[in-house]
Parts: structure tokens; sequence; C-alpha cells
């Protein structure tokens, strides 16, 4: 059997519960009661966790692109600027994990280099994520995974060479892994949702789900029919703000429909073992013209 992996005091893997998480990101746009009202959405849908991304702007951003100008909502101003006005710091971040913990959520983020992996420690994060840019930054993967905690990794952009290389530099008893096609939104017909099948079938004692950035939710549920025993999806408070996730974002109505509708999912989906059931009884006896003794 599939093994699980512990997020905080939530156990992710088959036959367990599918572990939702709402990626915040950087829909924010640099504003802590932005963050609040989304982690509101996600405790009201019924989310495990809420997500964000945490960066030191000059490590992620190639210096040539600095001094590029740019229009944001503060006015224009370049895009190292930009980057910085984004980021939470220490304040910030603090404020937010006693919010979660008020809303009885988890928190975590993808960090983008180290010494971002080692601020986001101050705060004793249940697991980390590795973005899809981030797959082939092996030492920044195992600088996340050797803080002891899980490490969620997404696969988008990514070869299968790239991901096998990623993977056998880890260790794969906290690793797990998402499906994910990094294009925003992303268009149906390059989700290939298949391949949660396929890194299921390599990958068999790794819990494996999908990190998704299309345009609707059918396709997420779709994930969880398939196997992914965890999904992310950007949250947003309205798709039409500003910023380059939002497009690729759920609002809180939709979340709503999308958690709600995964817990039905799992309760459909069953355990493959086929049995009658006792609402069927009165059927069997009126219906069948030919019927056997049930077996006990």
């Amino acid at each position: 059997m599939r093994k699980s992996v512990l997020i905080g005091d939530k156990a992710v893997g088959d036959k367990h519960s599918v572990y939702v998480i709402a990626e915040i990101g950087i829909n924010h746009n640099g504003s802590v009661e932005l963050a609040k009202k989304m982690i509101d959405s996600a405790a009201i849908a019924g989310c495990d966790a809420v997500k964000f991304q945490k960066r030191t702007p000059e490590l992620c951003v190639p210096r040539e692109q600095w001094d590029i100008e740019r229009d944001t909502p503060w006015g224009r101003m370049t895009y190292l600027e930009y980057r910085h006005k984004v980021e939470f710091g220490f304040n910030e971040f603090d404020e937010i994990d006693q919010y979660c913990k008020q809303k009885n959520i988890q928190w975590f983020a993808s960090c983008w280099d180290e010494p971002s992996v080692e601020f986001i420690e101050q705060f004793n994060p249940p697991c980390y994520k590795a973005a899809s840019a981030s797959l082939t930054d092996i030492p920044l993967l195992q600088t996340m995974q050797n803080t002891g905690k899980p490490l969620i990794i997404s696969t988008g952009m990514s070869t299968m060479e790239e991901i096998t290389e990623a993977i056998d530099s880890l260790d794969t008893s906290a690793l797990l892994i998402a499906h994910s096609t990094s294009s925003y939104p992303c268009k149906i017909e390059e989700l290939n949702l298949n391949m949660i099948r396929t890194l299921r079938s390599l990958y068999p004692d790794i819990p494996i789900g999908y990190s998704g950035h299309e345009v609707g939710l059918a396709p997420t549920w779709s994930a969880v029919t398939l196997g992914a025993c965890f999904v992310e999806r950007h949250i947003t408070l309205d798709r039409a703000m500003w910023g380059t996730d939002q497009a690729a974002s759920v609002e809180m109505v939709g979340l709503i429909r999308l958690v709600s509708n995964i817990r039905d999912i799992e309760k459909a989906l069953g355990d493959g073992i086929k049995r009658v059931y006792d609402s069927e009884l009165s059927s069997r006896k009126k219906l069948r013209r030919v019927s056997t003794e049930l077996v006990a």
C-alpha cells in the first residue's frame, strides 16, 4: 500500500482524505488584510492549508531585469522595486501565522532561495513546497528537506529526466509529488491529467497530487478520481484583480464548490469491493425475476 506522509497532524496519501491546499501565493499584492480575507475563504471552504511564496528578490530576479520599469497598482517602478513591494517580511508573516492558528488552518510557503527557507523556518511550517521553476535547483530542494519537514515538489515545465533526477536526489520517505503544467491559465488540452496515473505507477511509495492552473473546477475533481491524494489551486478574492496569477485562480464561491465536491467524490469512490447495500434489497426483491440467496 502507498505510504502516507504527515503534514503537521494530517496524513496525506491513499486511504486518507484529500489534502486541499489554497495557494494564495502573491495574490495578496502585498496586503496582509487581503491575505487574511483569502485565509477566511480557505477556512470557510474547508481547505486544509493555505500557501504563500517567499523570495529574496536580489537572488531570484536576474540582474538584467532589476531596472526594467513597469506599471503597477502603486505607480511606475522598477521590477526589483515591485518584487520587494509584494514580499512579506517578518511582521507580516508573524501576523499571518497567528491568524491561521486562530482559523485552525495550516500554512506554509514555496521558498525560491535558501535564505527564504531560513526565514520561513522561524515559523515552524508543517512542510515546504518547491515551485516547478525550482525543480532543477537540487541544492534548494535539499535545503528544504534538511529542515526535517516534508517537501512537496511540482513538476511543471519539466522533463521526465529532470523529474527523475530531482527525486533521486531527495529523501523519498518525506516527499510528495504534484503533477502540474506551468502556464497561467493552462489550456485544457495541456493539463495531461493522466500523468497522475503515470507518476503513481512510477513512484508507488510516494503520495502523488495535482497543482492546477486551469480555469474551472472539473479538471481538479477529475484529478481526485485519477488518484491525486492532494490538490492545490490558486485562490483570489477577484479574478479581475491585478497580478499574473489572478486569472488562473478560484474565487470564494468556486472554492467552496471545489472542496465540497471533492469530499463528495471521496465518498462516492468507495473501496472498490462489490457489495449489495441494504438500500438495494427492496428493489432486488421487487424487480429481479430470478434471484439467489445472498451470501453472508
